[in-house]
């Protein structure tokens, strides 16, 4: 099993931001601006590519986005945010689960990297 499976089976704790049946957003444990909320699909896909290869995937990222706006308002980054997803090896993805993450709490420089 992943990490990120574990986060969300409760079996590693988290400091969770919002939750519903589809999806779990929880604070990041190395963040990198003043709000760095993780949002997690609960059920698995590898990456972003495996998420979208079938109609189940579209659906659950439909469902992540429909958490953005609960995040932003559970967390206050109403005035602007950032929301990166890195993709396979060479993208920087070091959770083999698909996740998005979401900046703020300070303004952002327009560099993306």
């Amino acid at each position: 099993m992943c990490l990120f499976c574990d986060i969300v089976e409760g079996k590693i704790p988290s400091t969770k931001v919002f939750e519903n049946d589809k999806v779990l957003a929880f604070k990041d444990i190395n963040p990198a601006t003043p709000v760095h909320v993780l949002i997690v699909p609960k059920k698995h896909f590898d990456d972003i590519l495996d998420m979208a290869s079938s109609e189940e995937g579209k659906e659950a990222l439909g469902d992540v986005l429909d958490a953005v706006p609960e995040v932003v308002k559970a967390t206050g980054i109403d005035e602007g945010f950032r929301i990166i997803n890195n993709c396979r090896e060479f993208g920087g993805q070091t959770v083999k689960h698909v996740h998005f993450h979401i900046l703020g709490g300070v303004k952002l420089s327009e560099k993306m990297i």
